[in-house]
C-alpha cells in the first residue's frame, strides 16, 4: 500500500473496546483470539508459568524461538498463571470480572473442576461470554474423548474426501498441510463470540451467553451437499482428487515447466472460450457439452484434452492467456510465490513486523480488510509473562511485593 493510500483518517479498529481472556493452548482457541486481536480486541492470554503455551516450540526455530509464535501470539498480552492452585483460580476469577469474553479449549469439564464453569463465571460477571472450543463439544457421548485438529477432520468427514479415488491409488487420504480443523473451529469461535456480543450489547439483553464450538462440527459444516445427497439417494460422496465432481471442466493441469495450473471453465460461455484457446472450438459448439451436467459426464475426456494443451505451455504463459480471455485460472503458488506476488504485496497480505527477538518477521496480513484501517499489527507474539506486571498491577491493582510473592509461590 502506498504512503498516500495510508494517509487517511484512521478509525478505531472494529473490536476496540472488547476485552478477551484466553485460557487456551495449541491452535484452536489461540487462533480464535488472534483473529479478534487483529481486529482490535484487547486479548489477555493466560499461560502456565515458565513453560508457556506448547505451541511456542512448534515449527522452525531461530535462536531458540519459533517464528510461528510471532504470528500466532501477535497483538496479545501474555501473562502466566497457575490454574492448578487456589490462589491462581482466585486471580482468574478477578480477571473474569474485568473482561467481556473468555475463550478456552480445555477438555470439557476441566473449567468446572477448577470452579470456573459458566455458572461460576456468571456469578462473578453476568455479562461474561464463554466460548468453549473442543473436539466433540460440551455434550454427547463422545464429549470426553481427547482430540486434535487432525482427529476432528477425520471425524468431521473431510479427510475421507481429501485424496484420490481408490481406483487411482491405495494411499491414505491426505492432510491439507495445515491445521484446517483447528483454524475453522477458531473462526467459528469468533462468530459465536461476536454473535453473543451483538445480542448482549446491541439487542440489549445485557447478559452473556455460553458458546459451544466442536471441532468436528466446524469441519462437518463445510460438507456442502454430501449429507442431503446421502439422505435422499444413500449416495456416499467419494474422493475426487483435484477435480470438482459436480462441475466440469474444473481441475488442475500439468504444464510444460512441470508446474500445475488450476482452471475453472464450468460455465457454459467460459467453456466455449476455453475450447477456442485449446484449439477445439467444435467442442464448445457441440450439444454434447452445452451444459454442466453433460460436461460432468465427460469430465475425464475433457480433462485429457485440456492437459494435452497445457503440457505444451509454460504455466505463467498459459495462465495469462486464459485470464486475458476471461477464463478463471491460477498457478498453484507455494509460499515463496505468495510472498513475492505483487497482488499480495499491494493488499498488505505480506508484511514485515518488527520483532525484538528476530528483527523483521514476515507476517500474513489481517483478514478481513476494513475501510479507514491500515491493517497494522499492534505487536508480535510476546515472550512468556511479558505483560505480568502491566496486567496484574494496572488491571487488578496488585503491588510489586505481591507479584514477587506470587512468583515465589509458583502462582504466576
Amino acid at each position: 500500500m502506498t504512503d498516500s493510500a495510508k494517509a487517511f483518517n484512521q478509525l478505531a479498529k472494529p473490536l476496540q473496546g472488547l476485552t478477551v481472556l484466553e485460557l487456551g493452548h495449541f491452535i484452536a482457541a489461540p487462533h480464535c483470539t488472534r483473529l479478534m486481536a487483529d481486529l482490535g480486541a484487547s486479548v489477555i492470554k493466560v499461560e502456565a508459568p515458565n513453560s508457556g503455551d506448547p505451541i511456542r516450540s512448534w515449527g522452525m526455530m531461530k535462536e531458540g524461538n519459533t517464528l510461528w509464535w510471532s504470528v500466532h501470539g501477535r497483538g496479545k498480552q501474555c501473562i502466566t498463571l497457575n490454574l492448578k492452585t487456589e490462589r491462581g483460580i482466585a486471580i482468574a476469577k478477578a480477571l473474569i470480572e474485568q473482561v467481556d469474553i473468555v475463550v478456552e479449549n480445555f477438555r470439557p469439564g476441566q473449567l468446572a473442576n477448577w470452579g470456573l464453569s459458566y455458572a461460576d463465571m456468571q456469578q462473578i460477571n453476568s455479562r461474561i461470554i464463554l466460548v468453549h472450543i473442543s473436539g466433540y463439544g460440551q455434550s454427547g457421548p463422545y464429549k470426553d474423548r481427547v482430540s486434535f485438529g487432525s482427529i476432528g477432520e477425520a471425524f468431521g468427514g473431510i479427510r475421507h474426501l481429501t485424496g484420490y479415488p481408490k481406483e487411482v491409488t491405495d494411499l491414505p487420504p491426505v492432510r491439507t498441510g495445515v491445521s484446517l480443523g483447528d483454524s475453522l473451529a477458531g473462526m467459528f469461535g469468533v462468530i459465536g463470540a461476536l454473535s453473543a456480543v451483538y445480542q448482549r450489547d446491541v439487542a440489549g439483553t445485557g447478559v452473556g451467553r455460553e458458546v459451544d464450538v466442536a471441532l468436528y462440527e466446524s469441519v462437518f459444516s463445510l460438507m456442502e451437499g454430501a449429507l442431503p445427497e446421502y439422505g435422499e439417494f444413500s449416495a456416499i460422496r467419494q474422493p475426487s482428487g483435484s477435480a470438482i465432481p459436480t462441475a466440469a471442466p474444473s481441475n488442475t493441469y500439468k504444464c510444460a515447466d512441470g508446474q500445475w495450473l488450476a482452471i475453472g471453465a464450468n460455465g457454459d460461455k467460459i467453456f466455449k472460450r476455453l475450447c477456442q484457446i485449446i484449439g477445439k472450438p467444435e467442442l464448445g459448439e457441440s450439444d454434447s457439452y452445452d451444459s454442466n451436467p453433460k460436461r460432468v459426464a465427460n469430465a475425464d475426456m475433457l480433462d485429457n484434452l485440456i492437459e494435452n494443451w497445457t503440457l505444451t505451455q509454460q504455466s505463467a504463459v498459459a495462465e495469462q492467456l486464459l485470464l486475458d480471455n476471461d477464463i478463471p485460472a491460477g498457478r498453484l503458488l507455494n509460499i515463496e510465490d505468495c510472498a513475492k506476488d505483487p497482488h499480495y504485496l499491494a493488499r498488505d497480505m505480506v508484511m514485515q513486523v518488527a520483532d525484538p527477538r528476530f528483527g523483521e518477521v514476515t507476517h500474513p496480513g489481517v483478514v478481513p480488510k476494513f475501510d479507514q484501517d491500515d491493517g497494522s499489527v499492534s505487536w508480535p507474539g510476546p515472550a512468556v509473562a511479558a505483560h505480568n506486571s502491566q496486567i496484574y498491577t494496572e488491571l487488578l491493582g496488585m503491588d510489586a511485593a505481591t507479584l514477587i510473592e506470587l512468583e515465589q509461590q509458583g502462582v504466576i
